[in-house]
């Protein structure tokens, strides 16, 4: 599920959400919504987490197991 991988992402950087979020420019409470799959994670902050992390968002949403972002 993209909700585990975001969070593995995140963990892999040892970084806690509430860094992640401030990032992402939203609250803790809404980026741990994000990883728990409370809320559907808007298209804006997908485009973010893939940015920061360097994946595809392929990779996010878990349509390939390849994070390399293709050219």
């Amino acid at each position: 599920m993209i909700y585990q991988r975001i969070r593995d992402l995140r963990e892999d950087k040892d970084m806690t959400q509430k860094q992640l979020a401030t990032i992402l420019n939203c609250s803790q409470r809404i980026y741990s919504n994000y990883e728990r799959g409370d809320v559907d994670i808007p298209t804006e902050i997908l485009i973010k987490l893939a940015d920061f992390h360097n994946v595809s968002i392929d990779y996010l949403l878990n349509r390939t197991s390849n994070p390399t972002i293709q050219k």
